[in-house]
């Protein structure tokens, strides 16, 4: 179930990508490395390379310029837009390390 979330949420943002001109003005250039890891699931990858997220991977092991922790149901939650990412990180339901840029890069990502 997560990892066809996750493939489902790469689509989504490749799709929005490429409809939006602007947006991959923003991303041309930014080549990361972004891991997801649920604490009671498993740890996922994705690169984000050419404004475009690929390489989704189950083995999130390795460097990561950006690496977001929650646990399954606040993950789902996030993506399902029932928890907004403030209300996560205030509650400490999720974590993201990484620098400023990278963080406010998470936003993009749902």
């Amino acid at each position: 179930m997560i990892e066809e979330t996750l493939a489902g949420i790469v689509e989504r943002f490749n799709r929005h990508t490429e409809q939006n001109p602007a947006l991959r003005t923003e991303l041309a250039g930014l080549v990361r490395s972004i891991r997801i890891k649920l604490t009671d699931e498993g740890t996922y990858a994705v690169d984000l390379a050419n404004g475009r997220l690929q390489n989704l991977r189950s083995d999130g092991t390795g460097k990561a310029d950006l690496t977001i922790t929650t646990d399954r149901a606040t993950f789902l939650g996030l993506v399902a837009k029932e928890i907004g990412p403030m209300k996560a990180l205030v509650t400490r339901r999720l974590a993201i390390d990484g620098s400023l840029e990278d963080k406010l890069l998470f936003r993009k990502l749902l």
